[in-house]
């Protein structure tokens, strides 16, 4: 079973994503694009393709037949960011046979280098911030005429709500919808409020129409996106006010409210959700995950650190204690729930101590997986600004290797605790290892692994679990008695 190993680290480990060539691509311009980072970056690049597309663009996989070469760029990590500067390095190359050819960059190193990335570095022509998008068209032409061209502005208002995504890649059974922008949280580690803005909720009945429409083209599952999900609101326009009275907020659609009328809209669709804030996710969103069966069993809830003190430091708004009384309400009102979470190490003044706590909650929640880091130290963050680094990278190396490694532990006990269980799998396409197996995810959204038989893709499959590894569990399809 060597092949099967590892099936969901091989699928997380991809750091870009260049799209497939588009149906029509006899015709038009050639567009490719590649996008790092978060889902959101994803799901932005298929706006970006929808936008184009209507001004006479088609999707290449081939770079070097491209006349318009965009990146959709990650900067929440240093690491992140010299990825892209490697790879604009290597973009620039395609100039040599097609000096009118254009490099642009998209979304978050975007907005926060703005016209350094123009005027200093010279690797682009375009610089087009996340909210900026439909000014796409307009930045091309100026750059086609022989000058540079940028729009970072941030916006209040825009969510493209009106604009039907291109679907790219992807495997044609899952997909994205955004139903925020921007984030209100000011974590003190994170770039983010500062890359893409306030945060703004979109109208929920444009939301539902995107998911009917998904299902009616073939799609079995979406993931309702934003920074934090659990604090959407919809109050008859997109930007939170500071304050509410009664009367609107009862008038006004909540997460949980809005997670009830999509399963309602979809009944069939499985319906998952990215990512939540412990300081908002209320017992209205766990009850209504309960109810639905549509609505999938897993829930990601980043800690990022196990100990009270530096939560603080992190602006996280939230104790240890909270967090516990969290997780105990998700095993109360959702038993079956998948659990998975973010940690950070070695954050600022972070003690050994502290650290144990991280290790100590880890134990104690037992999630079934996690996605780790050690601190890096963001430009114009509060962190940057207020806190000094000042763990060494060996010592945040190490500490973030013990955490790995008891997580690596825990994932390992979750699956096996799965072994002997049937879960309903839907099937999303070849195993990465072989094409004789079959991949997809149970509503724990646990990767699972089966001889491919006579099933398909997009079908949903009775999976008995026989084996696991730390990242994926191993199975055979049976037949239930209903």
């Amino acid at each position: 079973m060597d092949i099967l190993q590892d099936e969901k680290q091989i699928d997380e480990q991809r750091q870009g994503e260049v799209y497939p060539e588009s149906k029509t691509s006899s015709v038009g311009r050639k567009l490719f694009l590649e996008s790092y980072g978060c889902q959101m970056n994803f799901s932005d690049s298929e706006i970006v393709a929808s936008i184009l597309k209507a001004d006479g663009f088609v999707t290449t996989n081939n770079l070097d037949e491209a006349d318009v070469v965009l990146v959709n760029t990650c900067a929440i990590r240093d690491n992140a960011e010299q990825r892209v500067r490697n790879r604009l390095t290597e973009f620039n190359r395609i100039k040599r046979n097609n000096p009118n050819a254009i490099i642009g960059v998209l979304g978050c190193m975007a907005e926060r280098l703005k016209s350094k990335l123009l005027e200093e570095e010279q690797l682009v022509d375009i610089v087009v911030g996340p909210d900026a998008y439909r000014d796409l068209p307009n930045l091309l032409k100026t750059a086609e005429e022989g000058q540079r061209a940028i729009n970072v502005l941030l916006s209040k208002e825009e969510t493209y709500a009106d604009i039907s995504p291109v679907r790219l890649g992807g495997n044609g059974i899952s997909a994205w919808i955004s139903i925020t922008r921007g984030c209100d949280n000011m974590c003190s580690f994170c770039v983010v409020p500062f890359t893409r803005g306030r945060e703004r909720s979109r109208d929920p009945e444009t939301i539902v129409e995107e998911a009917k429409g998904l299902w009616e083209n073939g799609y079995r599952e979406i993931t309702l996106l934003g920074q934090n999900v659990d604090s959407y609101l919809w109050s008859g326009g997109g930007l939170k006010k500071e304050i509410y009275s009664q009367e609107e907020l009862d008038k006004a659609v909540n997460f949980a409210q809005l997670l009830e009328k999509v399963a309602l809209a979809v009944p069939q669709m499985r319906i998952r959700f990215s990512t939540s804030h412990p300081k908002d996710m209320t017992d209205q969103v766990l009850e209504v995950m309960a109810r639905y069966e549509n609505i999938c069993k897993y829930i990601h809830l980043p800690v990022q650190s196990g100990n009270s003190r530096v939560l603080e430091l992190m602006n996280r708004q939230y104790t240890r204690e909270w967090y516990f009384e969290r997780i105990a309400a998700i095993r109360r009102i959702i038993p079956n729930c998948g659990i998975s979470t973010d940690i950070i190490s070695g954050f600022c003044t972070e003690t050994e101590e502290e650290h144990a706590d991280t290790l100590s909650l880890m134990e104690k929640v037992q999630y079934d997986f996690a996605y780790m880091f050690r601190y890096s130290e963001r430009p114009k963050t509060l962190a940057e600004r207020k806190y000094k680094d000042d763990i060494p990278e060996e010592t945040k190396l190490r500490r973030l290797n013990e955490i790995i490694q008891l997580q690596n532990r825990l994932s390992l006990e979750s699956n096996q605790r799965d072994v002997g269980k049937i879960f309903t799998v839907l099937v999303e396409g070849p195993s990465k290892r072989s094409p004789e197996y079959l991949a997809g995810r149970n509503s724990q959204n646990k990767v699972i692994v089966f001889p491919k038989e006579h099933h398909l893709a997009g079908t949903h499959v009775d999976v008995l679990v026989e084996s696991c590894t730390a990242a994926t569990l191993l199975g055979t399809a049976v037949t239930q008695t209903k």
